[in-house]
């Protein structure tokens, strides 16, 4: 925890944001290339999805199907240093620009995924605890109100200077924001206030 005074940081989600793309697609496509035999694995996960899409199964449920892959890896930290080497060009040069060592990223994604990526940016993390061996789910989906939760837990006294998305289900988080920004590719439009 980073203490209980209060600071001024900037907050940026990451895919479509800090990132250009989706990071948890982009891994998984990335193994399966590299590792066909979790084929079966991946089509368990779009059933899963189809599931979550007519609502007869939650997001929790979906993304828990999603990461059983892992568990078929034979190294996955390897893989994930393998992706950042292949796709750390991704992150989008506006964000590099604007970096400070304060920023805060928080993600829907896994934190073993998205963790060598912040410490390379030298910049905090909060994001979904997902079992990086096994797939299992084992925090609430870092998204939408949880953001919220999340920030006011791990730095307490947190004021948003400015906020960073590609996603209105970031609005919790954009309306706490003094700024909010949202990210559309290259662009930084007005947040679009409720």
């Amino acid at each position: 925890m980073a203490g209980t005074q209060t600071k001024k940081r900037n907050v940026y989600d990451f895919d479509k944001t800090v990132f250009a793309v989706d990071s948890t697609a982009l891994f998984t496509w990335y193994c399966l290339k590299k590792y066909p035999r979790i084929l079966p694995a991946i089509l368990r996960t779009a059933v899963a999805f189809v599931l979550y899409g007519v609502k007869l199964q939650t997001k929790m449920y979906a993304k828990g199907m999603l990461y059983r892959f892992l568990g078929e890896l034979p190294d996955t930290a390897a893989a994930v240093q393998d992706f950042w080497a292949a796709h750390g060009d991704k992150i989008q040069p506006w964000y590099l620009e604007r970096k400070e060592p304060t920023d805060i990223i928080i993600s829907a994604s896994p934190e073993f995924l998205l963790r060598p990526m912040a410490d390379k940016l030298g910049v905090a993390l909060i994001a979904s605890a997902v079992d990086p061996d096994c797939g299992a789910i084992q925090s609430e989906n870092c998204w939408g109100e949880e953001k919220v939760r999340r920030l006011q837990a791990e730095y307490p006294g947190t004021i948003i200077g400015k906020f960073y998305s590609d996603s209105l289900s970031d609005s919790p988080l954009a309306l706490l924001a003094e700024e909010a920004f949202l990210v559309k590719g290259t662009q930084l439009l007005p947040w679009p206030m409720q």
